[in-house]
């Protein structure tokens, strides 16, 4: 049995000038460059020095339930910043969310397999089902359907994809200028005939490098959680504490293992967001100054986004009102339940909640030097809360600047973190091999 230490996945989840909402406010901020792309290409590079396993984006489709004049949210469309991004990088990982409630297979597979191309392999896809009702109307609905109707939407979704993937190999192409170029009878159908798309196929894309490029999902209520088991390499989780990462992922880990698959092969990544200081106190005094930029109106409003209650009269020095049961909560459960788990461990008032949730809102947090946040990061890793973290800085560049200069080092002094990449493919830098079908005894989601 190998006596290596177990090493950490890490990822840079890319939101605007940082995760804090008044990261923006803060003088020098980057909040006149997030239309150029420029910026999201420095970004990657930053990343990719310090040997991170990908860069990450979210999307949604509607401009954010709160409006804009709290903070900035999306700019430029994710995956048309990734094409430039992976021009501009050679061996990170680049990953981008799509919704299946509002993609059709045929698109996503197009785009994604034309990425993975360009990229030489480095592309991976978080599958969501999306979380407003905006974001339906803005695609000719009214509302979202229920979580298992838009899940069960999900599942079929990665099957269609996946298949038309499957559809053109790469070896049907001979290339053989005195004859054909493929061999078109390697090249077949799709035939998908199912409830929510029908697609013909074959793909007009070959089979990209890596296969099928790398799935992620951030499953958190019960529909979640099956699809992100059955179908997921990578997990995006919310964990405020240890207690509830080691939750998470040892019922991940059990849903996997009952649909058939090695615990081993899901890395669950949780959000991570950290302040970093030569001292302690010099970590503090950077989380006090961002929070002292938040506008407490701002914040309280975004709490009511998260609870979908209307907190503008909530008195700010007293203790946070009750709250309804997780079970009967309808709307995204990850981050409420998040704030469940606050409220019933610290006791906060609404003041100290809204500033436990001023950046990232509710993921887990570290304070301190390099070398207690390597402290903690190890006790994660070790005691199984995490396989590694999805990084959430709260400033951008500054915060993942913070993190690859000073805690990967020490990171990779404890043997936890790469020095370097040992492989040329997303998947490769998950699980230690470029090639999909490698014999490996890995077990791949059914659909493989």
């Amino acid at each position: 049995m190998s006596d290596r230490k177990k090493q950490a996945h890490i990822n840079l989840f890319i939101y605007g000038c940082g995760h804090h909402n008044a990261a923006w406010r803060a003088p020098g901020s980057s909040v006149d460059r997030l239309g150029d792309i420029a910026y999201y290409e420095e970004l990657a590079r930053v990343a990719e020095r310090g040997k991170l396993d990908a860069v990450f984006f979210a999307d949604g489709q509607s401009l954010s339930p709160g409006g804009l004049e709290d903070s900035p949210a999306w700019f430029l469309e994710p995956l048309t910043c990734l094409s430039a991004m992976a021009r501009a990088t050679s061996r990170i990982g680049l990953v981008s969310t799509v919704s299946s409630s509002f993609w059709t297979p045929f698109h996503a597979a197009r785009i994604l397999a034309s990425l993975d191309h360009i990229s030489g392999g480095r592309v991976g896809w978080n599958v969501v089902t999306s979380m407003f009702d905006a974001e339906a109307r803005n695609h000719g609905g009214q509302s979202l359907p229920g979580h298992e109707e838009r899940y069960g939407r999900a599942e079929e979704f990665v099957d269609a994809v996946q298949a038309l993937w499957d559809s053109w190999p790469r070896e049907s192409i001979l290339a053989d200028r005195e004859g054909r170029y493929a061999d078109s009878t390697m090249i077949r159908s799709v035939d998908h005939a199912g409830e929510n798309f029908s697609v013909a196929g074959p793909l007009n894309v070959p089979q990209p490098p890596q296969g099928r490029p790398v799935l992620f999902q951030a499953g958190a209520s019960e529909p979640g959680r099956n699809l992100a088991s059955r179908r997921a390499e990578g997990i995006y989780a919310v964990a405020y504490d240890l207690d509830q990462g080691e939750e998470y992922r040892s019922d991940i880990r059990r849903r996997a293992e009952v649909a058939g698959r090695r615990p081993d092969d899901v890395v669950v990544m949780p959000g991570l967001v950290t302040y970093v200081g030569s001292t302690v106190e010099e970590a503090e005094r950077k989380r006090k100054d961002l929070d002292a930029l938040l506008p407490v109106e701002a914040s309280l409003r975004q709490l009511g986004k998260f609870v979908q209650r209307d907190c503008s009269d909530w008195e700010l020095d007293a203790p946070v009102p009750d709250l309804e049961p997780l079970e009967q909560f309808t709307g995204p459960k990850g981050r409420y339940a998040t704030i469940l788990r606050i409220v019933e461990s610290e006791k906060p008032t609404v003041r100290e909640l809204l500033g436990r949730l001023a950046a990232g809102g509710g993921h887990c947090t570290m304070v301190g030097t390099p070398e207690t946040i390597a402290d903690r990061i190890e006790l994660w890793l070790d005691r199984g809360g995490a396989d590694g973290f999805n990084l959430m800085p709260p400033t951008l560049p500054g915060g993942i600047e913070d993190f690859v200069d000073l805690v990967i080092p020490e990171l990779q002094r404890r043997g936890r973190f790469r020095t370097d990449y040992d492989a040329a493919t997303l998947r490769g830098h998950l699980v230690g091999e470029d090639n999909p079908n490698a014999s490996s005894g890995r077990s791949f989601p059914s659909a493989w």
